[in-house]
């Protein structure tokens, strides 16, 4: 069994973060608690405590959609299967984020396009395979490279809200990318709405949700060490109580 490491990671001043989305993280020293773990000891002094040093302790400000993350229904909108109550990240159904994985590799494509499901079916063919229910979708989406670049977010190719709902109608529940976003990159979506004032290139990949409920998983990594099939995906969310999204430590197990 051999386990590949498909997150990404989570530091601060990273280029490739949105400003909004950048974390803060205050890294307490061993030195600098000392007195912290006195109190937790009523009588003790400073020489009662080993090596007079305590315990290293990290506080972290970010959002939820930081680094390698797993978005849920909620996010997209207050409903999904046309009508009913969208479902929030902790109500995820586990068996869904320890499945089968597929991964497409789409990284020679132009981020100003958006996959198609003939898209898919074509790439099926050229591999020699069939999505079956709950298998987890990977995308190669050519944006991995730039990861830690602050030309990240302009990287990618998206997919379409078409694309998207053909996977859902085969039986997908999670979905993943290692862009920034599963649609297409914010700029280019801007720039072309900008010029044709057409709303429903807005975050239409996205929007599939509130047709179809799916999970998709943000900022993945190293797609590109993995085979189209023959492996397994373990993505378990972070249970954050009603949240839209939750932080993944994402593994493809070989």
């Amino acid at each position: 069994m051999k386990l590949i490491d498909i997150s990404t990671i989570i530091e601060t001043n990273n280029p490739s973060d949105a400003p909004h989305q950048a974390p803060v993280i205050d890294y307490v020293k061993h030195d600098e608690t000392v007195e912290m773990m006195m109190k937790q000891l009523p009588g003790s002094t400073h020489d009662d405590i080993p090596e007079g040093k305590g315990w290293a302790i990290e506080k972290v400000t970010m959002s939820t959609h930081t680094g390698p993350h797993m978005d849920a229904p909620w996010h997209y909108a207050e409903t999904m299967n046309n009508g009913e109550p969208a479902r929030t990240i902790d109500e995820i159904p586990l068996e869904w984020c320890f499945c089968d994985g597929v991964k497409f590799d789409f990284s020679d494509r132009d981020p100003r396009q958006i996959i198609t499901s003939i898209d898919f079916r074509a790439e099926l063919e050229k591999i020699e395979y069939t999505i079956k229910p709950q298998d987890i979708v990977l995308v190669e989406s050519g944006a991995g490279p730039y990861f830690g670049k602050s030309n990240y977010r302009q990287k990618g190719v998206g997919m379409g809200k078409e694309a998207t709902l053909w996977l859902l109608e085969q039986g997908v529940k999670v979905v993943g990318t290692d862009s920034f976003t599963w649609d297409r990159p914010f700029p280019i979506v801007a720039e072309e709405f900008r010029a044709t004032k057409d709303k429903s290139i807005i975050w239409e990949g996205h929007y599939a949700g509130k047709i179809k409920e799916y999970y998709q998983m943000e900022k993945l990594a190293n797609l590109h060490l993995l085979p189209a099939y023959g492996f397994k995906v373990i993505c378990f969310p972070i249970k954050i109580k009603s949240a839209g999204a939750a932080w993944i430590r994402a593994v493809a197990v070989m």
